[in-house]
């Protein structure tokens, strides 16, 4: 009798702190978490070192590995064009794309998604929605050289805000199919140095952003204002016990400078598609603050609250330390979202 193949895949977000690996097995139409590994990183220098360490000090079962990319040398552009085919699409992209990227073509990776149901908005009755992403070459030669000297095999290179919205796919399953295909959600998710805003709408992405306001403004503020050491800022900033009024006052300037970015990404979302962002979801390490979806809940004026990127995911607790994976489940929305894409292997 034929065994059925195990697919497997590492999801690998390096981020600015910290390295999060996460390995999910495809069991049917199942997830199944079969490896995990987390490790801060100290210096850009030893980057390396730390991927190293959560590969060695970890179970794994592939080589196999998706990673992302993002910072300024990614471009997302969400455009109107013509309606054609996919296999002209891509051919036209190219002579479209100078006027969005601000390279030289040459010196870029791009890929093309055209959404042809989408009418109404500000389309065109022959028009339809392209998303476009663009990516200096640079950065991916740089991502694919790192993880073929750590002995890894990349399969894909992703951008994190899509492995965000990949994550939230795998815990909301057919919901998001079923929803109204008007509605429309936001993701924010909190990392160290960048927040990233994807809104969602009728399941698909719509928009995205990068925001260079997030956990570590927190921290810096909390110990500005309390006196603390960035260590001790950092432990207060996820724990204030009672020490949480000067906590929130503290972070309260740089909470109000994040909502303010994110209220201008609805604005442009909501005037560009006449639909209102109805609930706004949180994750990442800087989502860790103390009360912060009832904060943001009150300055956005709309529906928000923290959602864990590993509900639903059998977690294979003789290779995983479960617990571990609870503490830190609201950073690995990235990773699981990359190695969500073992369904396409």
């Amino acid at each position: 009798m034929l065994r059925r193949k195990i697919k497997s895949l590492i999801g690998l977000d390096v981020g600015t702190h910290s390295i999060k690996a996460v390995e999910l097995t495809r069991d049917g139409y199942n997830f199944v978490m079969t490896g995990y590994g987390q490790a801060e990183v100290v210096s850009e220098d030893e980057r390396p070192d730390a991927i190293l360490h959560v590969l060695r000090e970890s179970v794994f079962h592939t080589k196999r590995v998706v990673t992302a990319v993002y910072g300024k040398s990614v471009i997302v552009r969400y455009l109107s064009m013509m309606r054609m085919p996919d296999e002209d699409l891509r051919n036209a992209i190219r002579f479209e794309a100078d006027k969005y990227i601000p390279f030289d073509v040459e010196e870029v990776v791009m890929d093309c998604q055209s959404f042809p149901e989408e009418t109404g908005g500000d389309l065109g009755e022959n028009e339809m929605r392209v998303l476009l992403v663009a990516v200096k070459r640079a950065l991916i030669d740089d991502h694919v050289s790192l993880l073929n000297g750590l002995g890894l095999q990349p399969t894909m290179i992703d951008v994190d805000s899509f492995a965000v919205g990949n994550a939230f796919e795998v815990v909301q399953g057919t919901n998001l199919e079923d929803q109204d295909p008007d509605r429309a959600i936001a993701l924010l998710d909190i990392g160290a140095n960048k927040t990233n805003i994807n809104i969602f709408r009728g399941g698909t992405s719509r928009f995205t952003r990068e925001v260079y306001l997030a956990g570590d403004d927190f921290t810096h503020a909390i110990s500005k204002r309390l006196g603390h050491d960035l260590e001790t800022a950092e432990r207060l900033k996820r724990d204030p016990g009672d020490d949480f009024e000067q906590v929130m006052e503290a972070v309260s300037p740089a909470l109000d400078d994040l909502a303010n970015e994110v209220h201008l990404s609805f604005d442009y979302f909501e005037n560009q598609f006449d639909r209102e962002v109805e609930e706004v979801y949180l994750s990442g390490g800087g989502a860790r603050l103390s009360g912060l979806d009832q904060t943001l809940e009150r300055i956005l004026n709309r529906s928000t609250s923290l959602w864990d990127p590993t509900e639903g995911i059998e977690i294979n607790e003789s290779s995983v330390d479960a617990e571990a994976v609870r503490e830190n489940a609201c950073q690995l929305a990235v990773a699981i979202g990359l190695a969500s894409r073992v369904q396409e292997l």
